[in-house]
């Protein structure tokens, strides 16, 4: 049974509204900070506790037992991680749409005995674009993962108008289920897949690092940083660190970036309506994110 900690703010009351995160690599999170903040601005309690699987010794095949442990006891809902965004779903009772369409889920609202999985990461993602590469030219966007934070982030570059979109996974057969379920819902998209090692941005505007390389505990780039050039844009979803190599790399060449941190407090707030019923204010959070640093020197 997952052992529950405190959170970031105080101790779970017995009227506090329980939520989580499940993950691999995770305790870095500023999500229990950025969920209790806005949950205090609001005058509701509410405690976020990281179940990280590696630091806790738990194997992937707990998680359906942990799931069932959380649910017991009366947890409102969980956030889900890498590696369980797509391995989750067999242990769910249904699929929102938002989850259904990108065949991922990183929210779960527990709700009448029942298990939903949302997905917040379209979009997160969809909004932190908007906001941060405004006016950024997307004809054709490379991606890296296709994986369930890559099948988010592509549904959302495709509804945002990319007309090209290219995959690139080492795993031929994940990349062309994606690839399949992305040409279904936008027929008029052209999609194209390819395994890393015949990768190219010669061609490109942006490209997207929707894998976990750059994490804290997966470091380095994904692709070779010596492929950037002029012009092109980078965007990268990890934000434990904000500053990866890949958009370290970036910088320093003078290109435009999009870190992690928009699409980190974007589906946050998404996630926190889910589990609370009520309406995250977006800029609140994002302070908040800011603010994280200052409070942990404190």
């Amino acid at each position: 049974m997952p052992e529950l900690h405190e959170g970031m703010t105080g101790k779970a009351g017995a009227d506090s509204i329980r939520t989580g995160l499940l993950g691999r690599e995770i305790l870095a999170s500023r999500s229990p900070w950025i969920h209790e903040q806005e949950a205090q601005a609001q005058g509701v309690a509410l405690s976020y506790t990281l179940f990280d699987f590696t630091a806790r010794g738990w194997a992937d095949a707990e998680l359906a037992q942990q799931l069932d442990a959380l649910q017991q006891q009366g947890f409102a809902g969980l956030n889900v991680t890498h590696p369980f965004k797509q391995m989750i779903i067999p242990h769910l009772d249904a699929l929102a749409e938002s989850a259904a369409s990108v065949g991922a889920v990183n929210t779960v609202r527990f709700a009448g005995g029942q298990r939903i999985g949302h997905n917040t990461d379209v979009t997160g993602f969809a909004a932190s674009v908007r906001s941060g590469l405004a006016g950024a030219r997307m004809e054709h966007v490379v991606q890296f993962g296709a994986g369930g934070a890559g099948s988010a982030t592509a549904t959302a570059l495709l509804s945002l108008g990319v007309p090209h979109l290219t995959l690139v996974e080492s795993h031929e057969q994940r990349r062309t289920v994606l690839a399949d379920r992305l040409a279904k819902a936008f027929p008029a998209a052209s999609i194209a897949t390819c395994a890393p090692e015949e990768a190219t941005l010669r061609d490109a505007d942006g490209v997207v690092n929707a894998t976990p390389v750059g994490m804290a505990a997966h470091p380095g780039t994904p692709f070779d940083p010596d492929w950037l050039r002029d012009g092109l844009w980078v965007a990268d979803i990890v934000y434990f660190p904000l500053e990866t190599a890949l958009l370290k790399e970036a910088r320093a060449r003078g290109l435009r970036v999009l870190d992690g941190k928009g699409m980190a407090v974007f589906q946050a707030a998404d996630a926190f309506d889910i589990f609370t019923g009520l309406s995250a204010n977006r800029a609140r959070m994002l302070a908040s994110f800011d603010a994280f640093g200052v409070a942990r020197a404190a």
